[in-house]
């Protein structure tokens, strides 16, 4: 079962990746092109509180947003948001960041924060058929696991 930010974020349709304690969504309002939610799958509203392993993987998630993203989107800058005002499960906003503007599906995607702190309210909205295509292009450019 998801936590109420997974939902929010549009789980299990935004889904890019997933491990055993975080869900890696596509953000359906994109300030920037590929902005995306960590969301941690244990019930925790700290992020003291969570566990070993969540902290462990929370490596191999950022390594593979990072991955994904550069190969995507071509960002020049990333920040990382850990807001939780509204969503109270512990989250993480990655915002990839740019001078000027990149095009997607014939649709723009200005960094209009560039070079200060993102711009969140400056977002394009996508409709369910966009977010299920750059979710799925994200999802191919994720780094494939090595085999152990």
């Amino acid at each position: 079962m998801s936590n109420p930010t997974a939902l929010k974020f549009g789980f299990p349709n935004s889904l890019i990746a997933e491990t055993a304690t975080w869900l890696v969504l596509l953000r359906p309002l994109q300030p920037t092109l590929g902005s995306l939610v960590l969301v941690c799958k244990e019930p925790a509203t700290a992020f003291s509180a969570l566990s070993a392993q969540a902290f462990q993987e929370l490596q191999t998630v950022t390594k593979g947003v990072e991955t994904a993203l550069s190969a995507l989107v071509g960002y020049q800058r990333i920040n990382y948001l850990m807001l939780m005002m509204v969503d109270r499960d512990v989250h993480f906003h990655v915002i990839p960041r740019y001078e000027g503007e990149k095009s997607y599906q014939n649709r723009a995607f200005a960094d209009a924060g560039w070079p200060g702190p993102p711009a969140l309210a400056s977002a394009v909205e996508l409709d369910a058929e966009l977010i299920t295509k750059l979710a799925a292009d994200i999802a191919s450019a994720w780094p494939k696991a090595e085999p152990e």
